[in-house]
């Protein structure tokens, strides 16, 4: 179950990052994300444009007060000549380029009116066809805006929609090239509304105005700087000034790999100049502020000729209207409501400084390896962390990944996604969570129900923060196994009343239990006053041996403080035998189907449970076996005997533990290597010699019950000699 769950948080990580990765590889569209991935694109603009005017560029505006001055808008084709006179002969500008398009003919001049005159009624009449020959170079407006535009840097404007032509009269610039020797997948327009044939064709260049890449949201953050129609190649209106003040003939592309055979554009070359786009030669818009990066000069003010030489001199100059009654506002990332002209204008003026935002197509690999190295961290270095350490890791990778977007933004003008890794990072960690401490909580409660019993809440809790699937299926592992008995415990109950016994034997198995708990032990039963317990299962323990060793150490400050409460209270004084052994054992969920236990069974437990019943023949609070003494080898033993004990044919040597060799004071390291002696002469049957040391041992330690048991031993020997093959084994022959 445990291992499923692991699975299944892993593959609902795994199917959101996928969902994530079709996103941005654009199979699929997630509308959220993209408007957060918008929101912190302007954000990250807006913090970093350069707020400064850009004294190149000149706007001639259009404006309400041009409007209250000159008239409504359209203004006469001959105050447009006008204008366009005006800006060349007198101020000297160097290019200019219109943001409005002139695709209807002029008639508020009248001559129409005299041509139709002419034709119906009076084309018969030579002098009013004289007159009408001589008004109409002062009349046809058109001709005369024309006549201006000629042999000039003037750039007209015009659109591209996605119906049928709108105005047969109309025509388009030249191409820039043509789409067939040009491999590409540039946008193509159906249709487009353009300006009129005379002006169009006297104008040295036009460029269109209209954005098919503006976002859902309706902002300006990009701008196709080249469009197809009928398979040949055009420019945007800002280019096209550019190249005609730069005198750039040719537009070259730069191509990248791309993906399979195809080649993917990834810039455009202008001479010196290279432009970052994208596959649609779409660029990204390089903002420098909110309005007002560039000069605003009102065009009534040109026409009075009001507007000092100086301030337009040698510049680039943009007609363009930022009057609300003509619509041509538009929403940007620095300003919800900015002018369109103005949209060129930064366009132009990022191609003056070089100074474009691109995305590589090598992003997009960068994109997918970062959104799979979090996943991948989440995925399997979560599940390994505490909540601290995994809080710890969200906060870094948050602050990593902001930080390598900003330099990326500023340093290397690389356009990055920083929205869509950090919402993956954050849903990524709320599945780790919601299956980390809501189904986790259910491991927790079914392990509570199954081990907490046996185990203290430590090791549960452990468990639960495992991906091991535990189960009381029985299985065999080697283990070691502690038997603890209260000596004397039936003469001593039946000095003690019903409720002092219960009273007793609680104050007793209390202390036991927490000790064996706080050595990650997990108790099999109490048997009365006695206490069985193992290390090694449920939890697997590679130090189970030691664990078991230490917290039958353990008891004795245990027993010690039992006592004293005992002593206060009048009840008799307790000793306790323990008896441990490691070794292979059965372990699981046995019993009938009336009562079932968590226990172990085995050789190796029946052992342990002799071992605990020979501590008072030797005058000894804990026996080990030797396999639990070669376990422990930090641990320091002295040898007691070589015995076989009843129900076992095999002999076994059996130590009482010490305490920690580092911790052993030098007296009692002198003892054990003292005892080793004696039991050496013993085992060859130099009697003499090994009583001497026996002597010498009880001197030392007179209380030591081993050593007065050994010197009866000698003294039996020495009246009666073993066998021949006497082996140096005890044999007992009870329990």
């Amino acid at each position: 179950m445990f291992k499923s769950t692991y699975f299944n948080r892993s593959l609902v990580c795994m199917i959101v990052t996928a969902i994530f990765l079709l996103h941005i590889a654009g199979r699929i569209e997630i509308p959220l994300l993209n408007k957060v991935e918008n929101i912190v694109y302007d954000i990250r603009l807006s913090n970093t444009t350069t707020d400064t005017v850009d004294p190149r560029i000149v706007i001639v505006d259009l404006d309400e007060k041009s409007l209250a001055q000159e008239g409504r808008w359209p203004w006469s084709r001959d105050k447009l000549s006008f204008l366009v006179d005006i800006l060349f002969d007198y101020y000297q500008i160097h290019v200019l380029g219109f943001d409005v398009v002139f695709a209807e003919p002029d008639t508020t001049s009248g001559l129409q009116l005299l041509e139709t005159l002419q034709q119906l009624t009076l084309a018969d009449n030579p002098e009013f066809n004289k007159v009408v020959e001589q008004l109409r170079p002062q009349l046809a407006f058109d001709e005369m805006f024309a006549n201006s535009l000629k042999d000039r840097n003037v750039v007209l404007s015009y659109y591209f929609n996605p119906n049928t032509n709108i105005n047969p009269d109309s025509s388009l610039p030249k191409p820039v090239a043509s789409k067939q020797a040009t491999p590409t997948s540039l946008l193509q327009a159906k249709g487009y509304g353009s300006n009129l044939n005379i002006l169009q064709n006297a104008a040295i260049a036009g460029g269109y105005f209209n954005n098919d890449t503006v976002d859902s949201d309706g902002s300006y953050r990009r701008l196709p700087l080249l469009m197809t129609y009928n398979d040949e190649i055009y420019e945007t209106l800002a280019l096209a000034i550019y190249r005609r003040a730069m005198k750039v003939t040719d537009i070259q592309f730069n191509f990248g790999e791309g993906y399979g055979d195809q080649k993917h554009i990834e810039s455009l070359k202008l001479n010196s100049l290279t432009i970052p786009v994208d596959n649609r030669a779409v660029a990204l818009v390089p903002y420098r502020g909110k309005q007002g990066s560039f000069m605003y000069i009102s065009a009534t003010d040109v026409l009075s000729g009001a507007v000092p030489i100086e301030t337009l001199a040698n510049k680039m100059v943009l007609f363009g209207a930022t009057a609300a009654g003509i619509l041509d506002l538009r929403t940007t990332p620095v300003q919800n409501v900015f002018p369109g002209v103005e949209v060129h204008a930064n366009i132009l003026s990022g191609m003056l400084d070089s100074n474009f935002k691109s995305k590589p197509d090598y992003m997009l690999g960068a994109e997918f390896l970062e959104l799979l190295i979090l996943a991948a961290l989440v995925i399997f270095l979560y599940p390994k962390l505490s909540s601290i350490q995994s809080i710890g890791i969200f906060s870094v990778l948050i602050v990593a990944m902001f930080s390598l977007n900003i330099y990326l933004w500023q340093t290397l003008n690389i356009d990055s996604i920083l929205a869509t890794p950090i919402i993956l990072l954050f849903i990524l960690f709320l599945i780790q969570i919601y299956f980390g401490y809501f189904l986790e909580t259910k491991k927790k409660n079914k392990l509570g129900k199954i081990f907490g019993q046996y185990i203290p809440k430590e090791l549960v809790s452990e468990m639960s923060q495992s991906e091991h699937d535990y189960t009381l299926k029985g299985e065999s592992k080697e283990m070691t196994v502690l038997f603890s008995d209260v000596r004397g415990f039936t003469s001593i109950s039946e000095n003690m009343s019903p409720e002092d016994l219960c009273e007793l034997i609680n104050e007793i198995l209390t202390p036991v239990t927490h000790t064996i708990h706080q050595h990650q032990g997990t108790i099999d039963k109490y048997i009365g006053d006695a206490v069985m317990a193992f290390w090694g299962a449920p939890l697997d323990n590679g130090n189970h041996a030691h664990h078991a060793v230490t917290a039958a150490l353990a008891f004795t400050p245990v027993i010690k403080q039992i006592n004293n409460s005992f002593k206060e209270k009048g009840w008799p004084k307790i000793e306790m035998g323990i008896g441990l052994n490691t070794g292979t054992m059965n372990v699981g969920n046995m019993g009938s189907e009336f009562r079932m236990a968590y226990t172990v069974m085995g050789d190796a437990v029946n052992l342990g449970s002799r071992l605990e019943g020979l501590t008072k023949q030797y005058g000894v609070q804990i026996i080990v076996s030797e396999t639990t003494k070669a376990a422990t080898p930090d641990i320091g033993y002295l040898e007691l005997d070589r015995v076989r004990v009843k129900g076992k044919k095999e002999p076994v040597s059996i130590y009482e533990p010490l305490g920690l060799l580092s911790a052993l004071t030098s007296e009692e390291l002198s003892i054990i290597e003292q005892l080793d002696t004696a039991l050496s002469d013993f085992h060859q049957q130099n009697w003499q010699q090994a009583k001497s040391a026996f002597i010498a041992l009880s001197e030392l330690q007179p209380d030591k019950h081993l050593f007065k048991l050994y010197l009866i031993r000698i003294d039996e020997y020495l009246d009666t000699p073993p066998e021949d093959d006497w082996d140096g084994v005890f044999t007992h022959k009870s329990k």
